[in-house]
């Protein structure tokens, strides 16, 4: 391995030592999902881990990438998706009191085309709600904190992307940008509240 600590491999150097099976997706995954249980109840990125199922599908993509079906340098990445993509049979709630227990019955092609990638989805990752307005503290989760400096917002309705990758919560993170999300925060943001 090239990093003392996985979780803070690029996508390539993780898909590179996962192709050449000198990285499982399980120890991997394993690793994200220890860190999320350590960090996240002060950063706030993740509003839904997906503990079992991610740990089910890294154990699959080992499966596959042993057996020689690697499919691409996504193959058993473990990810974390912004609470406004789809999700077949899991919540997706956008950040709204309006939406909590909303199940969708299919996949959005975003969540559907990381899935045939084989990207390991680790969790929801926390927005805004409905991924505009401003960070909030009367939404159904807490905001999501900067990880360098939790008293400052990390800013955006991609708040809880950008914090779970720049704390090493996972490889990579699907935000999205209505109005500022992904190319903020601008510096020095500081906390709203």
């Amino acid at each position: 391995m090239t990093a003392a600590d996985p979780c803070f491999l690029t996508v390539a150097e993780a898909a590179s030592l996962i192709a050449a099976k000198q990285l499982s997706p399980v120890e991997l995954t394993r690793a994200y999902l220890d860190r999320i249980e350590r960090l996240n109840g002060t950063l706030h990125a993740y509003v839904r881990v997906f503990h079992d199922q991610a740990l089910t599908a890294a154990r699959m993509a080992t499966e596959e990438i042993s057996a020689g079906h690697y499919r691409g340098p996504l193959h058993g990445v473990p990810i974390g998706l912004k609470d406004i993509y789809d999700t077949a049979g899991v919540p997706t709630e956008g950040g709204s009191k309006l939406c909590l227990g909303r199940i969708p019955a299919s996949d959005a092609t975003t969540t559907t085309l990381l899935k045939k990638a084989g990207a390991i989805l680790l969790g929801k990752l926390t927005t805004w709600e409905f991924a505009i307005g401003g960070t909030a503290f009367d939404t159904p989760f807490p905001p999501a904190r900067n990880p360098w400096n939790v008293e400052r917002d990390p800013a955006g309705s991609s708040s809880g992307s950008g914090a779970a990758v720049a704390a090493g919560l996972c490889a990579a993170a699907m935000g999205s940008d209505t109005g500022g999300s992904i190319p903020g925060p601008p510096p020095g943001a500081a906390s709203p509240g």
